[in-house]
């Protein structure tokens, strides 16, 4: 086969066009190297479900914060909330704290 021959063959004539040659070079940069490329889209993609995700969690957070705010406007038990989470007392009075041994003893 001559090089003649060789560059008529339609894959190479593709090829070799300055045409497809541009837009593959092209292709490329946009794909790997430009600053908006495909490749940092998929990280911001990420990222950006990442934060939906974060974004759901405070929601439903701040909702049972906002239900245990409404529990607490009644002043008995707000009294029983800081007793029985942060063991509070009142000034004449005694508290004892009993805990329980859940392990099994044979």
């Amino acid at each position: 086969m001559t090089f003649k021959q060789f560059r008529n063959k339609p894959i190479i004539k593709l090829v070799s066009n300055k045409y497809f040659l541009i837009l593959i070079t092209f292709l490329v940069w946009m794909f790997f190297f430009d600053e908006n490329s495909f490749l940092n889209h998929q990280e911001f993609n990420k990222e950006i479900n990442k934060l939906k995700k974060e974004k759901e969690y405070y929601k439903t957070e701040i909702k049972s914060d906002k239900e245990l705010i409404e529990k607490l406007d009644d002043k008995e038990k707000l009294e029983k909330f800081a007793r029985e989470e942060y063991k509070m007392k009142k000034e004449n009075e005694e508290i004892y704290i009993i805990e329980y041994d859940t392990l099994n003893k044979r």
